[in-house]
């Protein structure tokens, strides 16, 4: 059972059997329909999330695994439909049918020690296929346990959490308030603090539905000079920024966009320089899809409720060409960037829901697109079995997606000098990574951004 990845750490899981966690107490029988938002085609796929929990002497004689497989059956009494199987209705409506089945539960030891890993947790994960393990036959969307967890015992003390959760049940926010709750009853809890609230109705396309705003995050995109990257060509690397690279990179920043989130700063930065990185058609089309979450947006009314734990985002996109992103200032990109998160209102997402309907829930577009989800604010690392916060906590890699390659994470890190910044996984083929990392050091110096021979025209901003 060795694998071996970009790190030359290498150890042994073993595994026993899989079994299936149901609620501990019986829950009802019923089907429960998905949102229009939840169960559009790029939320068809399963998400890995991974937690690294250090020795607590406190906790001395317990065993990580059977306190939070037990937490885990007092938890799904409230989270039923997490115990559920997914079907498929007319119109590709999706909806749970809630069984009680249970969730699959994977426990192993691993012959490693936490401080094996290295003073710097980051992905990609040495073996992480085998601290979450791919059940087989577990990993459809239809039919299949919504979550796979798997408990992996270090010989130090500590522990692994991994996690894989069937996108379409649940975004980030959604699966830490479910995360969080095993933990409080692992500690001890009777109810988790945060009950949860289905409501997907609320994020349901309008009667008739009508698609009233402008949505270039589902063109569709022909990809005819074959960018989409294969996945056996994929280098997997992350990237830190704490304060001294935030403002290095905000040197490049003019005077009336000084006040630019490091959100948005990051996600020029970064789309640039993977763009310049990949050398598209200078003329072809290239975007930027930044998730938007509607919890936090102060433009519904009235707000989502609290204990909410579906799909609660959309896609807003910034399109440009290559030559254009590539050849103007970074305040080119940065304005795009910042226009894009403006667009989202309430109205924007019945639409999207709206457009679900109509158009057979379209995955969005994928060809030369670049997806940015920033969790930096949603818990993981605060998920707490009784141990204590996770070292590290939050997704197990990047790229991830129904289409692989796609997608960055913003993670939130503290570095081996004890900076807070932001780890970002970048996934691209081995050819276009060099580029981009001489593309982001040229920046980080402080140097004119590289300039690429592909683009000879430069075209005047929009």
């Amino acid at each position: 059972m060795d694998s071996k990845q970009s790190s030359e750490l290498v150890f042994t899981v073993r595994r026993q059997k899989p079994e299936l966690i149901a609620p501990e107490k019986p829950t009802p029988r019923e089907t429960k329909f998905l949102s229009d938002i939840d169960d559009q085609e790029g939320m068809r796929f399963q998400i890995p999330v991974i937690q690294f929990y250090s020795k607590n002497s406190s906790m001395e004689g317990k065993d990580p695994v059977n306190v939070i497989k037990k937490a885990i059956a007092e938890t799904l009494v409230f989270y039923y439909p997490f115990a559920g199987r997914l079907r498929e209705g007319t119109g590709r409506k999706l909806m749970v049918d809630c069984t009680g089945e249970g969730i699959m539960f994977v426990e192993a030891d691993a012959d490693v020690t936490l401080e094996e890993f290295g003073d710097e947790l980051q992905p990609p994960f040495p073996c992480l296929d085998e601290l979450l393990f791919d059940v087989p036959h577990s990993a459809g969307v239809l039919n299949c346990p919504l979550l796979l967890i798997q408990v992996t015992r270090l010989i130090c003390g500590g522990f692994i959490f991994s996690l894989r959760l069937n996108h379409t049940m649940s975004d980030a926010p959604g699966l830490v308030q479910f995360m969080t709750a095993v933990g409080e009853m692992a500690r001890g809890a009777s109810a988790p603090s945060v009950l949860p609230v289905w409501c997907r109705e609320l994020l349901n396309a309008r009667n008739p539905p009508q698609v009233t705003c402008t949505h270039h995050e589902y063109d569709e995109v022909p990809d005819t000079k074959d960018t989409i990257i294969p996945l056996d060509d994929m280098v997997h690397k992350s990237f830190f920024f704490g304060p001294s690279e935030v403002s290095a990179l905000r040197r490049f920043v003019p005077y009336h966009l000084r006040k630019c989130s490091t959100f948005e700063l990051l996600t020029a930065v970064l789309w640039r320089c993977r763009t310049m990185s990949l050398k598209p058609d200078p003329e072809e089309e290239v975007r930027i899809l930044c998730i938007v979450n509607a919890r936090s947006n102060a433009r519904f009314n009235p707000p989502l409720p609290t204990g909410y734990y579906g799909n609660a985002f959309v896609f807003p996109v910034a399109v440009t060409t290559a030559a254009k992103l590539s050849k103007n200032p970074l305040a080119y990109a940065l304005e795009l960037v910042k226009k894009t998160k403006t667009d989202v209102t309430e109205e924007y997402m019945k639409s999207v829901a709206d457009l679900m309907v109509l158009k057979g829930r379209p995955h969005f577009t994928v060809v030369r697109t670049y997806l940015v989800s920033d969790v930096t604010r949603a818990g993981f690392r605060e998920v707490d079995f009784g141990w204590g916060k996770a070292v590290y906590g939050g997704p197990a890699k990047g790229g991830v997606g129904a289409i692989p390659g796609v997608a960055s994470f913003y993670i939130p890190f503290k570095n081996k000098k004890g900076e807070n910044g932001i780890v970002v996984p970048i996934c691209l083929p081995g050819f276009a990574m060099e580029t981009f990392i001489k593309e982001l050091d040229g920046m980080l110096k402080g140097d004119a951004p590289l300039v690429n021979s592909n683009y000879a025209i430069i075209k005047p901003a929009l």
